[in-house]
Protein backbone atom coordinates (compact mmCIF):
# COMPACT_ATOMS: atom_id res chain seq x y z
CA UNK A 1 0.00 0.00 0.00
CA UNK A 2 1.35 3.39 -0.90
CA UNK A 3 1.77 6.17 1.64
CA UNK A 4 -1.07 8.15 -0.02
CA UNK A 5 -3.45 5.26 0.55
CA UNK A 6 -2.49 4.68 4.16
CA UNK A 7 -5.47 4.13 6.44
CA UNK A 8 -3.75 5.83 9.37
CA UNK A 9 -5.91 8.70 10.53
CA UNK A 10 -4.49 11.77 12.17
CA UNK A 11 -6.33 14.17 14.47
CA UNK A 12 -7.61 16.35 11.61
CA UNK A 13 -8.95 13.30 9.75
CA UNK A 14 -10.84 12.27 12.88
CA UNK A 15 -12.27 15.77 13.34
CA UNK A 16 -13.42 15.79 9.71
CA UNK A 17 -15.10 12.39 10.12
CA UNK A 18 -16.81 13.49 13.33
CA UNK A 19 -17.98 16.70 11.65
CA UNK A 20 -19.39 14.95 8.58
CA UNK A 21 -20.66 11.56 9.74
CA UNK A 22 -24.16 12.87 10.44
CA UNK A 23 -24.27 14.66 7.09
CA UNK A 24 -22.92 17.74 5.43
CA UNK A 25 -24.38 21.08 6.50
CA UNK A 26 -27.17 22.31 4.24
CA UNK A 27 -25.44 25.56 3.29
CA UNK A 28 -24.16 26.90 -0.06
CA UNK A 29 -20.55 25.94 0.78
CA UNK A 30 -20.66 22.86 3.01
CA UNK A 31 -16.92 22.13 2.83
CA UNK A 32 -16.11 25.67 3.94
CA UNK A 33 -18.47 25.22 6.91
CA UNK A 34 -16.78 21.93 7.83
CA UNK A 35 -13.35 23.55 7.41
CA UNK A 36 -14.32 26.33 9.83
CA UNK A 37 -15.56 23.75 12.33
CA UNK A 38 -12.34 21.69 12.20
CA UNK A 39 -10.05 24.73 11.90
CA UNK A 40 -8.71 23.95 8.43
CA UNK A 41 -9.30 25.04 4.82
CA UNK A 42 -12.03 23.77 2.51
CA UNK A 43 -9.35 22.57 0.08
CA UNK A 44 -7.67 20.53 2.81
CA UNK A 45 -11.02 19.06 3.90
CA UNK A 46 -11.83 18.01 0.32
CA UNK A 47 -8.32 16.58 -0.22
CA UNK A 48 -8.53 14.52 2.95
CA UNK A 49 -12.06 13.27 2.17
CA UNK A 50 -10.89 12.22 -1.31
CA UNK A 51 -7.91 10.39 0.22
CA UNK A 52 -10.17 8.62 2.72
CA UNK A 53 -12.50 7.60 -0.11
CA UNK A 54 -9.61 6.27 -2.21
CA UNK A 55 -8.20 4.27 0.69
CA UNK A 56 -11.56 2.86 1.77
CA UNK A 57 -11.64 4.59 5.15
CA UNK A 58 -14.97 6.04 4.05
CA UNK A 59 -17.13 4.40 1.39
CA UNK A 60 -19.03 7.30 -0.09
CA UNK A 61 -20.20 10.84 0.19
CA UNK A 62 -23.76 11.18 -1.00
CA UNK A 63 -27.23 12.41 -0.32
CA UNK A 64 -29.52 10.23 1.79
CA UNK A 65 -33.01 11.57 1.16
CA UNK A 66 -35.99 10.69 3.31
CA UNK A 67 -38.22 9.30 0.57
CA UNK A 68 -41.31 9.32 2.79
CA UNK A 69 -40.95 13.05 3.44
CA UNK A 70 -40.65 13.60 -0.32
CA UNK A 71 -43.95 11.75 -0.89
CA UNK A 72 -42.55 8.39 -1.96
CA UNK A 73 -44.42 5.94 0.27
CA UNK A 74 -44.53 2.82 -1.91
CA UNK A 75 -40.81 2.01 -1.61
CA UNK A 76 -39.87 -1.58 -2.31
CA UNK A 77 -36.64 -3.51 -2.39
CA UNK A 78 -36.77 -5.55 -5.56
CA UNK A 79 -34.82 -8.78 -5.68
CA UNK A 80 -33.90 -10.41 -8.96
CA UNK A 81 -32.59 -13.79 -10.10
CA UNK A 82 -30.33 -13.05 -13.05
CA UNK A 83 -27.32 -14.87 -14.52
CA UNK A 84 -24.26 -14.27 -12.36
CA UNK A 85 -22.10 -13.37 -15.35
CA UNK A 86 -24.43 -10.46 -16.21
CA UNK A 87 -24.85 -8.95 -12.76
CA UNK A 88 -22.31 -6.12 -13.23
CA UNK A 89 -23.97 -5.06 -16.46
CA UNK A 90 -27.50 -5.13 -15.09
CA UNK A 91 -26.54 -3.66 -11.72
CA UNK A 92 -25.06 -0.62 -13.45
CA UNK A 93 -28.00 -0.32 -15.86
CA UNK A 94 -30.66 -0.57 -13.16
CA UNK A 95 -28.71 1.61 -10.73
CA UNK A 96 -28.84 4.47 -13.26
CA UNK A 97 -32.65 4.51 -13.44
CA UNK A 98 -34.05 7.68 -11.88
CA UNK A 99 -36.45 5.75 -9.64
CA UNK A 100 -33.77 3.41 -8.22
CA UNK A 101 -31.69 4.76 -5.33
CA UNK A 102 -29.27 1.85 -5.20
CA UNK A 103 -28.61 -1.53 -6.82
CA UNK A 104 -26.14 -4.12 -5.64
CA UNK A 105 -25.17 -7.79 -5.71
CA UNK A 106 -25.88 -10.16 -2.82
CA UNK A 107 -25.09 -13.86 -2.54
CA UNK A 108 -27.74 -16.44 -3.26
CA UNK A 109 -28.74 -18.97 -0.60
CA UNK A 110 -30.48 -21.75 -2.56
CA UNK A 111 -32.89 -23.31 -2.39
CA UNK A 112 -34.58 -20.75 -0.10
CA UNK A 113 -33.13 -17.60 -1.69
CA UNK A 114 -32.21 -17.53 -5.38
CA UNK A 115 -31.91 -13.77 -5.81
CA UNK A 116 -28.58 -12.11 -6.50
CA UNK A 117 -29.42 -8.53 -7.55
CA UNK A 118 -31.16 -6.07 -5.24
CA UNK A 119 -32.54 -2.68 -6.33
CA UNK A 120 -34.44 -0.18 -4.20
CA UNK A 121 -37.38 1.17 -6.23
CA UNK A 122 -39.22 4.31 -5.13
CA UNK A 123 -42.77 5.31 -5.98
CA UNK A 124 -45.59 7.38 -4.57
CA UNK A 125 -47.56 4.18 -3.93
CA UNK A 126 -47.29 0.45 -4.52
CA UNK A 127 -49.01 0.62 -7.90
CA UNK A 128 -46.34 3.04 -9.14
CA UNK A 129 -43.57 0.78 -7.80
CA UNK A 130 -45.11 -2.20 -9.61
CA UNK A 131 -45.17 -0.22 -12.89
CA UNK A 132 -41.51 0.61 -12.45
CA UNK A 133 -40.66 -3.00 -11.63
CA UNK A 134 -42.35 -3.99 -14.90
CA UNK A 135 -39.97 -1.58 -16.68
CA UNK A 136 -36.98 -3.25 -15.01
CA UNK A 137 -38.31 -6.70 -15.97
CA UNK A 138 -38.56 -5.51 -19.59
CA UNK A 139 -34.94 -4.30 -19.46
CA UNK A 140 -33.81 -7.70 -18.18
CA UNK A 141 -35.85 -9.66 -20.73
CA UNK A 142 -35.12 -13.38 -20.68
CA UNK A 143 -32.34 -12.83 -18.11
CA UNK A 144 -35.06 -12.17 -15.51
CA UNK A 145 -35.48 -15.65 -14.05
CA UNK A 146 -37.70 -14.38 -11.24
CA UNK A 147 -38.18 -11.43 -8.94
CA UNK A 148 -40.08 -10.19 -5.90
CA UNK A 149 -40.85 -6.84 -4.30
CA UNK A 150 -40.20 -6.52 -0.58
CA UNK A 151 -42.08 -3.43 0.57
CA UNK A 152 -40.84 -1.18 3.35
CA UNK A 153 -43.01 -1.37 6.44
CA UNK A 154 -41.19 1.34 8.42
CA UNK A 155 -38.38 3.84 8.12
CA UNK A 156 -35.06 2.69 9.51
CA UNK A 157 -32.44 5.16 10.60
CA UNK A 158 -29.84 5.22 7.84
CA UNK A 159 -26.47 5.43 9.54
CA UNK A 160 -23.23 3.57 9.38
CA UNK A 161 -20.40 3.09 11.81
CA UNK A 162 -19.79 6.22 13.86
CA UNK A 163 -16.68 7.54 15.56
CA UNK A 164 -17.19 8.75 19.10
CA UNK A 165 -15.54 11.94 20.21
CA UNK A 166 -13.01 11.63 23.06
CA UNK A 167 -14.56 14.72 24.66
Amino acid sequence: MTEALSTTLDELDRRIILATQSGLPLVPEPFAAIAAQVESSSGEVMTRLQRMLASGVIRRIGAVPNHYTLGFRGNGMTVWDIPDDKISHYGALIGQLDFVSHAYERPRHPPEWNYNLFAMVHGRDRAEVEQKVTRIAELLGDDNRGHEILYSSRILKKTGLRLVSDK
